[in-house]
């Protein structure tokens, strides 16, 4: 009796185990399918710039996301599809960048766009 007592919680546990790495590999394939962007935000000067605002505009949909910079300057955008083209600038204070583009000829899964910020005309 102890046996198959044994026997139902081994083959149970394989069960769950199998699942569970089922489950985890659909996870990692669907994770190819996207991409992030990063980089650092700096002044005209060089330097990093913490609290400027970097936005990241999706051109098939217009959705916008914004992101405030680090300590050190940078930003991070991820969970972009490779099929969309993203268009990219920051600002602080009276200085912004120019606008930056991801496009969908980029293959990198992780792309990196530094900003310089410049005075506004």
């Amino acid at each position: 009796m102890k046996r198959k007592a044994a026997l139902i919680v081994i083959l149970i546990s394989f069960v769950f185990v199998s699942l569970a790495g089922a489950l985890q590999r659909g996870k990692k394939s669907e994770d190819t399918n996207v991409r992030s962007v990063q980089g650092v935000v700096e002044d005209a000067q060089g330097i990093p710039v913490e609290g400027a605002v970097v936005q990241l505009k999706n051109t098939k949909s217009l959705q916008v996301r914004s992101f405030i910079t680090q300590r050190e300057g940078t930003y991070y955008f991820h969970g972009l599809s490779p099929d969309v083209e993203y268009e990219l600038r920051a600002a602080y204070k009276e200085a912004s960048s120019s606008l930056r583009r991801l496009t969908v000829f980029d293959s990198r899964k992780k792309a990196i766009l530094n900003l310089r910020l410049e005075p506004k005309q």
